[in-house]
């Protein structure tokens, strides 16, 4: 009955308890006055706490965090239990959760925004005195938005005020993943998410995930505010009223200009009379500015300001916005009013000082059709506009986007040439910079040569991005478009990027060619991952004016990381030596799917990696036949420089003799220096896997510490044969072995779940073991061919 009034009471947890215990009754009495006794619970000794933190709601218990931490009790059990009553799946990646409270809440939060969870379902969820977004959003690092973006409508409705404050403050990773075309309304209410969680908040990554048929303007709003562009003449309002974060801002700056015009009146004043054909000082130009824009403020609707800019500098140009349709927007008010030459040099700040952000409308905010006009005519920007204005020549005197200029993005490939305008753009010569992120992943998202023009010039002056990951977006011979803006991008002073990662379905280029043409473009890039599923499926269709890296010299680079995935092409180490060459540095290869042309190839990439790569420390080979070449495979085992090594789906023991698994044990024992060895879908079998245990014999000078044997068609009672073979091992050792991660996933244990449990009971007393519940009725197949 008072589980059906909707009360909080645990009465359901302890029903099975008959007779109830004094604790139990003096427990449920008190999780129902949680409210009043609060303050006097979290007093209470360790060994009570224990037993009365179970039967609080969820909002009690989060409270009750840093209590239990001074009495000693963890609280994790309890989050643990909790997901497993309340979401009633298993989270992927759960072995390296290390916090339940951050993901139960985060998930609780994620699932009660989009409808998906009734909080009522279950009393722990179900508090009056507690909204559960409110209460949530604190431990919320990442959030996904869906379809419609309803989930955006809701956060910046007036009520969820408070919610957004704090998620500006936990969210770092912004997703957005199915999404539709959607209305005007819609469209403000994610500009006003955007421009607080990111422009004004703590966002550092932006990925946008399956989006099959992308709405344009939709798509470049969200990268633009990414970026950290945002038009000038858009007042970005809650609720009616401008941005009490750039307000803030805007009264500091006006502040300041007028102290230092107070101090520069006589200096302007000589600049007034020096002949210009406009004359007027800094300030009273900044005045005329203040006159446009003035109006009453209302009282901030924000606080903690934290407009984080880059030194770069947009310039004050503002145009007319092509295809707009606000009657009387400000910057075209602005347009009518043009600053002198040199007036607008004297009120760019100097290189390196912090931007504050560009004064807003204060009266009402800007037309629902601006957004409108919130597209890609970023594809024909000027690019010194965009970057450092320390670079730029004296005055405005600068080219367009399709110029021949070398720093210029998107002027090399016919992929990239521009038809005329495009219709609806504003101009981000008219835009201003607030903070932005430093990782942009697209996936699945297809790019069109419009759209990939648009990204290469945001790319070209975004020196905040310090990843880009591009998966399955059609690029094609826009790939090089992509690239032009990252040319450009690496050229600017206070460039941070680091890490691409480009996946496709076909390849534009051989992998090969596209990895030096990175490498040319971006030498202090530090992860280069190139990934490709087929060759293209139209030989030689390569236009003419694509360029080709392949006999340009590379330059010496910064990459520590290359990973290349190749569409079935055959690895020739002619063409990755200029590569390796120039990467010194280099610490971590991956090569998969790649098909060597003779025996000797493999014999050849080895050597060429001993001369080239003395900091090589990880190698990977993944879907790479080696099942001929059994004595490349046991000299990589014996480099004493590397510590990772990798066979996956190797076919090591195809054609091997009976003396080859032998070999390798014995190697593995004499190299001090691996601490890792994986040997995923190699067909190991049961008599393998015991084999293996020999590696941590009493004789063995081996450091391995971590040993993966997914996909192996292991068996239960061969793995329990390797536990024993192993805690022998160990016991003629004294206790000591190195070896502490075992990697189990998608091997036959479920074909005797009694034998499978005892093995795992066994040797997680051991070393960490990680595998999963897989159907191994699934690979049949595959077990009748290592039968």
């Amino acid at each position: 009955m008072a589980a059906r009034c909707g009360r909080s009471v645990p009465e359901a947890a302890m029903a099975a308890e008959r007779p109830r215990s004094l604790f139990a009754l003096s427990a449920a009495a008190v999780s129902r006055s949680m409210a009043a006794l609060e303050r006097d619970v979290w007093a209470l000794p360790g060994h009570l706490l224990r037993g009365l933190l179970p039967l609080l709601t969820v909002f009690h218990l989060e409270r009750a965090e840093d209590a239990a931490r001074r009495a000693g009790v963890s609280t994790q059990p309890i989050w643990r239990k909790l997901w497993d009553d309340v979401m009633k799946t298993r989270p992927p990646n759960s072995e390296s959760i290390t916090c339940w409270r951050k993901k139960f809440l985060e998930t609780f939060f994620s699932n009660v925004l989009h409808g998906v969870l009734d909080v009522s379902s279950d009393w722990r969820l179900n508090d009056r005195h507690f909204s559960p977004l409110l209460h949530s959003s604190p431990h919320v690092s990442q959030l996904t938005l869906c379809n419609m973006l309803q989930g955006a409508v809701e956060l910046t409705a007036e009520h969820n005020h408070k919610v957004l404050e704090n998620l500006a403050g936990s969210l770092q990773i912004l997703k957005f993943q199915h999404l539709l075309s959607c209305d005007q309304s819609v469209r403000r209410s994610l500009v006003l998410l955007l421009h607080r969680l990111i422009h004004h908040g703590s966002v550092s990554q932006v990925s946008m995930c399956s989006w099959p048929v992308p709405d344009t303007v939709l798509l470049v709003l969200i990268l633009s505010m990414s970026a950290g562009f945002w038009r000038s003449g858009n007042a970005i309002g809650y609720h009616g009223s401008p941005c009490g974060l750039c307000r803030g801002e805007d009264k500091a700056q006006s502040q300041e200009s007028a102290q230092e015009g107070a101090e520069r009146g006589c200096t302007a004043e000589r600049e007034g009379s020096s002949g210009e054909d406009q004359k007027g000082s800094p300030e009273e130009a900044e005045a005329h500015v203040n006159s446009v824009l003035s109006g009453p403020r209302n009282p901030p609707s924000w606080q903690n300001p934290a407009c984080e800019e880059t030194s770069s500098e947009v310039p004050c140009d503002h145009t007319n916005i092509q295809g707009g349709s606000s009657p009387c927007s400000i910057s075209e008010q602005l347009s009518c009013h043009p600053l002198p030459q040199k007036t607008r040099r004297r009120l760019k700040p100097a290189v390196g000082r912090k931007r504050r952000c560009l004064r807003r409308s204060r009266g009402h905010y800007a037309d629902p059709e601006d957004l409108y006009d919130f597209v890609f005519t970023v594809a024909r920007e000027d690019n010194s506009g965009l970057l450092d204005k320390s670079r730029t020549t004296e005055g405005e005197n600068t080219e367009n986007w399709t110029s021949s200029s070398p720093g210029s993005p998107c002027t090399s490939h016919a992929g990239c040439k521009k038809r005329g305008g495009s219709a609806g753009i504003f101009s981000l010569k008219a835009a201003h910079r607030f903070r932005s992120v430093s990782t942009l992943e697209l996936f699945s998202i297809p790019l069109t040569g419009e759209t990939c023009r648009a990204l290469s010039n945001l790319l070209s002056s975004w020196v905040s991005l310090e990843n880009l990951i591009l998966s399955y977006n059609g690029l094609h011979a826009n790939i090089s478009c992509i690239l032009s803006g990252l040319r450009a991008l690496s050229r600017h002073p206070e460039c941070r990027f680091r890490v691409l990662r480009v996946s496709d379905v076909f390849s534009h280029m051989p992998c090969m060619e596209l990895v030096r043409c990175v490498l040319s473009a971006l030498p202090q890039l530090h992860t280069l991952s190139v990934s490709f599923d087929l060759k293209n499926h139209l030989e030689g269709s390569r236009p003419e004016e694509s360029p080709s890296c392949s006999e340009a010299e590379i330059p010496e680079s910064c990459l520590e990381v290359l990973e290349i995935r190749f569409p079935r092409e055959p690895l020739h180490t002619a063409f990755l030596l200029p590569v390796l060459k120039a990467s010194k540095s280099l610490q971590q290869l991956s090569l998969d799917s790649a098909t060597l042309p003779c025996p000797q190839e493999l014999g050849l990439l080895l050597e060429v990696l001993r001369e080239c790569t003395p900091n090589l420390k990880k190698l990977s080979f993944h879907d790479v036949n080696l099942a001929e070449h059994q004595r490349e495979v046991l000299l990589l085992l014996q480099d004493p420089g590397l510590q990772e090594i990798t066979f996956s789906f190797c076919r090591l023991f195809e054609s091997s003799t009976a003396g080859f698994l032998s070999e390798i044990i014995n190697t593995v024992k004499r190299n001090s220096s691996l601490k890792s060895l994986k040997l995923p879908g190699n067909r190991l079998g049961n008599q393998r896997l015991v084999a293996l245990a020999d590696i941590f014999s009493e004789d063995s000078s081996s450091s391995l510490c971590q040993l993966d044997v997914s996909s192996n068609c292991i068996k239960p009672d061969g793995l329990l044969e390797f536990t024993k073979k192993l805690e022998g091992h160990i016991q003629q050792r004294g206790g000591q072995i190195p070896f502490t991660h075992l990697r189990l996933f998608q091997n036959w244990l479920d074909q005797d779940a009694e034998t499978a449990q005892e093995a795992l009971r066994r040797l997680k007393a051991l070393c960490s073991v990680v595998n999963d519940s897989w159907d191994s009725s699934q690979a049949f197949a595959d077990y009748i061919s290592v039968m």
